[in-house]
């Protein structure tokens, strides 16, 4: 029998260079991961921020036609309500009696108005077919809508917060000889609340909200 010599085959390991090259392609592939995953986070973070907002806002404007349907004598009034110019009335506030004493007088007068960032509440007034008064200063920011509750027996005021992060808001008020209110229209628009970090990870930004809705007073459909 011819026996074979058994042969060690010399197996090469990787090179230092090789092995550099491959680290490197494995860095980069969980690099763009990283990112694709944080891209995909921020992502459902924008929508589920615009989602939150619009709930919250219809949430808001369905309270707010509560009130129209619920309350009475409400401002402000047209100077002269055939006069097309002046009516509808536009304004960035409303008024309303919500409660009354025993006899029927007012008891409680509540207010919704808008809030700028840095000024307040300016209560203006214009016509469906003007331009609104100048503000006199450049808002920073969006405001926010507050409810005001005035008793009318100590004057004394308590406010709400009804909504935050509002770009803008125009009350449309249309009244009838009386005068009485004889539809209010709400036109809303607000800004998502999303972080900084959202907008510069993903260059992504929420779209704002806006809604439109209207409701005649309860009193004006009963009879």
């Amino acid at each position: 029998m011819i026996r074979r010599k058994a042969t060690n085959a010399c197996r090469r390991a990787f090179s230092l260079v090789e092995m550099l090259i491959a680290v490197a392609i494995s860095a980069a592939i969980l690099s763009a991961m990283m990112v694709a995953l944080d891209t995909t986070f921020k992502g459902f973070e924008t929508n589920a921020d615009s989602a939150s907002s619009h709930v919250v806002t219809r949430i808001a404007v369905n309270r707010l036609l509560t009130m129209v349907r619920t309350g009475t004598e409400f401002g402000p009034v047209s100077a002269d309500v055939l006069d097309v110019e002046i009516n509808p009335l536009v304004a960035d506030y409303f008024e309303f009696v919500s409660a009354r004493n025993a006899d029927g007088s007012p008891r409680t007068v509540s207010r919704v108005e808008y809030h700028y960032p840095g000024a307040g509440a300016l209560h203006r007034s214009w016509g469906i077919g003007q331009q609104p008064p100048p503000l006199g200063f450049t808002p920073s920011g969006p405001g926010e809508l507050h409810l005001v509750q005035i008793d009318l027996a100590t004057n004394n005021e308590t406010s709400f917060v009804l909504l935050r992060e509002v770009r803008s808001v125009r009350f449309i008020l249309k009244y009838d000889i009386g005068p009485r209110l004889e539809r209010a229209t709400i036109d809303i628009t607000v800004d998502p609340r999303t972080d900084d970090e959202t907008h510069l990870a993903t260059d992504m930004s929420a779209q704002s909200v806006r809604i439109v809705a209207s409701a005649m007073p309860r009193q004006l459909v009963m009879n």
